[in-house]
């Protein structure tokens, strides 16, 4: 699992993660007036857990004792990584700014690096450390668009405790995947987890569209529901937890901080929203952070050291 190869097939292959999350904000910024969130978040995971539970069938059929043993694992997994962190999100959006959420969610790097170091006994070395107060400086630089002035301005609504709660759940799932060892592979995992999420989402999900105020589900709210599944679903979550199992939580945490950064691309791109100085003088701090604090600690001892 861990061979050189798959090291730096993980390092490059976790630049795609936040832009597949990325993908979901789109969404997110859409989805009032066409779905609800527990709606859009039961579509999303309901599809991604029916599609990978067919491609890892023979996976799941093979180690039904280890998930009839286990159950209580993937309900926790999948409260935490689909229910907190998907309909939760969309619920705080409704109240908050996007730059409230890149700023609280800019903490979910640290957070995991320093409890997975604390907890699980994860190594992090002076790179990775250098790497994490690198990219944090850089995303921090693009969130108060290069005033530094104005973190003193931030006012905090009740849209942004869903979202700081939310990147606690986001931080325990990412730890928890990594403490409650697994027979599984990620796709199978992640099918089990999502099978876990389903019972809140499906209650929640009735629960809105009870609601006279329910907006109709119709093709723009499946189409919705389709991507949501497939992009920021079952592609982001498979590659973030095959990466954590060759990287290590912290290290594969980092890449979240690339969220801003892609976001204020897509927005230029897909929405016609403004680029400034400030994106590239962040995006010089956050790249190769990025790169450092993903970097395996002892990546370059495996590599260049000469045999005993």
């Amino acid at each position: 699992m861990r061979s050189n190869a798959n090291i730096r097939l993980a390092m490059w292959s976790i630049w795609l993660i936040p832009l597949m999350w990325t993908v979901n904000n789109l969404l997110a910024r859409m989805a009032p007036g066409v779905v609800g969130p527990y709606t859009l978040g039961f579509m999303r995971w309901g599809l991604a857990g029916v599609l990978l539970s067919w491609l890892v069938r023979d996976e799941l059929r093979r180690e039904w004792r280890h998930l009839v043993q286990n159950w209580y694992q993937y309900l926790v997994l999948g409260f935490l990584g689909m229910v907190a962190c998907g309909a939760w999100v969309y619920i705080g959006g409704r109240t908050t700014s996007a730059t409230n959420i890149a700023l609280i969610y800019s903490a979910a790097p640290a957070l995991i690096a320093v409890s997975s170091a604390a907890w699980l006994r994860e190594r992090m070395g002076g790179l990775q450390w250098t790497g994490l107060v690198l990219a944090l400086a850089g995303v921090l630089h693009v969130i108060v668009q290069g005033n530094w002035m104005s973190l003193s301005e931030f006012r905090f609504v009740e849209g942004d405790l869903w979202i700081l709660t939310s990147v606690v759940c986001w931080a325990l799932y990412a730890l928890l995947l990594e403490a409650w060892r697994s027979p599984l592979g990620a796709a199978a995992r992640l099918a089990a987890a999502a099978w876990g999420a389903l019972p809140v989402l499906a209650a929640g999900a009735v629960w809105e569209m009870s609601s006279p105020f329910a907006p109709a589900i119709g093709t723009e709210a499946l189409l919705m529901g389709l991507t949501a599944a497939l992009v920021p679903g079952l592609m982001a979550f498979s590659l973030y937890g095959w990466s954590q199992q060759v990287l290590g939580a912290s290290k594969v945490a980092a890449t979240l901080y690339l969220g801003p950064l892609y976001g204020a691309v897509a927005g230029w791109w897909l929405l016609g929203e403004s680029l400034g100085w400030y994106h590239l003088w962040g995006g010089m701090l956050l790249l190769p952070g990025v790169y450092l604090a993903s970097r395996p600690v002892a990546f370059s001892r495996k590599v260049n050291a000469a045999p005993p």
